[in-house]
Parts: structure tokens; C-alpha cells; sequence
């Protein structure tokens, strides 16, 4: 009898950590928060991006990169046997229109490009260079390409496995719902200055390189990114902060939408009043502001 009572008691307290595990989890995906919705008049979905554009990087000249197509394991991909894609667009253009750049190249298994995150790097002769975090067969890498402007292709160059950092180190903690700002010095050390706490998921972060504002790609209810229901598709939320290192950041709510339209944003980036919204696996959107 005690020994029967005894086992009952480990089932039950087993059963008890479960549960909390499951709510602390579900808590930290935002698994019960609803948006109300935050409308861009200007806005329309871009052409030919159908199964996401989870990074993007635009340069000072009004060239945008975008990395599509990501596969990962727990995450809906509508096309999980396409390869993924560098897309470029043009903001400079009346419509500007996205477009595959061609990869050339030894070396890089083209089939199993599967890209993250994206950052560019411009030297002293205005040579562009992408850095693209990639996920070949779900291991990690990064890749370094040259951008050839005039053909409007990508050079494959070599994998690396470190990036260089600026003055300032923004960290999107995604579970946390926190972004971390550090301060880097001559020495290559850091300095942890503080960090923000927000409602939401918050995923990849661009800089506008004119005013110092940080654009965030927000996840409202990162629960449904991971458990995926067509008839209840994960929000999107796009936040601008302004004067992040201040005492006073201002953060502004700038686009929200329930999934009918854009699904699971993760990045936002501007250039001279546009702007590009990525998602991790649906579709990505261009807005006049």
C-alpha cells in the first residue's frame, strides 16, 4: 500500500512539473496574447516571395538583400524542398520588384542553401559583401559573398564562423522579450548598459542608418510559430524604437496584423520612408510610410 501510494505521489508530482514547464513555456511565447490591429495605408505584398524573408539588410543607396526561403526544424515552411534564395530589390524604383540573384562560384552546395540571418559589410572601394548565417542539412554556418552590382549576382567567396561588431551591440533575447544593449570598447570588450522588456517576441533588429532608429520584426504570439493553424496564423508586429540608448527610448507600435495577410514577421527595415517587413516562413510586404 505505501509503496503503491509512494508511486502515486512521483506520477503526481511529475504531472505537476510538466504543467508548470508547459505554462512557463507557453508564457514565454506569448501563447495567450491576442493584437488589435495597427494599419499601413501603403502597403502591398511583394511579388514572388511566398515562402518567407526571415532577414533583410538595405544599404545606404537603397539596395535591399533579402534571405528567403528558411527551413527549420518545429517551424512551417510552405515549400520544404526549394532551396533557399538571396532576393535583391531596388527601393529606388517607382515599383521596386524582388529578384533572384544568381550565386556563382566553387564550393557552396547551392541545393542546400538554407539562409537566416543576413548583414552586409561595404569596404573602402564600395565593394559589398554579405554575410549570411545558412543551415545546410539544420547544422550553421556562415557564408561570405561578394555582391556583383553590375551583373546583379552573388560571388560565393568562403564559410566563416565569426562576425565583427559595431559601437553598439543590440541583442534581441527572442523568449525573453528583452533587447540588450551593450557598449563596445577599443579593446574589443562590452559593457552591458541595459535592457528593455516589451510584450512581444522580439526577432531581428535594423538600424535606420540616417536617424539612429532601431526597427524591430515582432512575434505578438510566438506560440502559433511553432504550432502552426492555418485558421489561427501567427500575428505580425513591427516596432520602431527611438533613442534606445537614451534614458527615454520612444517605442512605437507601427504595424500589427492578426495573420491575414503578413505571418510571423521577423524583420523591418526603412530607407528614404519605405519599408519591408519579412516573415519567417509566409511572405513579405512594402510599405510607403
Amino acid at each position: 500500500m505505501a509503496r503503491g501510494l509512494l508511486l502515486l505521489s512521483l506520477v503526481v508530482l511529475a504531472l505537476a512539473l510538466v504543467a508548470e514547464r508547459r505554462a512557463a513555456f507557453r508564457a514565454r511565447l506569448n501563447a495567450s496574447r491576442e493584437v488589435k490591429p495597427v494599419d499601413l495605408p501603403h502597403c502591398h505584398l511583394i511579388k514572388g516571395i511566398e515562402t518567407g524573408a526571415e532577414d533583410l539588410e538595405i544599404l545606404p543607396h537603397g539596395l535591399a538583400f533579402l534571405s528567403c526561403g528558411l527551413k527549420y526544424p518545429g517551424i512551417k515552411s510552405f515549400d520544404p524542398h526549394k532551396p533557399g534564395e538571396i532576393l535583391l530589390m531596388d527601393l529606388n524604383e517607382e515599383k521596386p520588384q524582388a529578384v533572384v540573384l544568381p550565386i556563382h562560384g566553387q564550393g557552396l552546395d547551392r541545393a542546400s542553401l538554407n539562409p537566416h540571418g543576413i548583414s552586409t559589410f561595404t569596404d573602402e572601394d564600395d565593394t559589398v559583401y554579405l554575410f549570411v548565417v545558412n543551415h545546410p542539412q539544420f547544422r550553421t554556418t556562415v557564408e561570405l559573398f561578394k555582391f556583383q552590382e553590375e551583373e546583379r549576382s552573388l560571388l560565393y567567396l568562403k564559410t566563416i564562423q565569426h562576425e565583427l561588431l559595431p559601437k553598439y551591440l543590440y541583442v534581441a533575447e527572442l523568449l525573453g522579450h528583452k533587447i540588450h544593449i551593450f557598449e563596445k570598447h577599443a579593446n574589443g570588450s562590452l559593457t552591458a548598459l541595459k535592457a528593455l522588456a516589451f510584450d512581444t517576441l522580439v526577432d531581428n533588429l535594423s538600424v535606420d542608418p540616417t536617424t539612429g532608429d532601431v526597427w524591430v520584426g515582432c512575434h505578438p504570439n510566438g506560440m502559433r510559430i511553432f504550432s502552426y493553424d492555418p485558421e489561427n496564423p501567427p500575428p505580425s508586429e513591427v516596432l520602431r524604437i527611438q533613442n534606445l540608448v537614451s534614458s527615454k527610448p520612444t517605442v512605437t507600435q507601427v504595424y500589427v496584423e492578426e495573420g491575414a495577410i503578413l505571418q510571423g514577421s521577423t524583420v523591418a527595415s526603412v530607407y528614404e520612408g519605405k519599408l519591408l517587413i519579412g516573415t519567417v516562413f509566409h511572405r513579405a510586404l512594402y510599405c510607403k510610410l
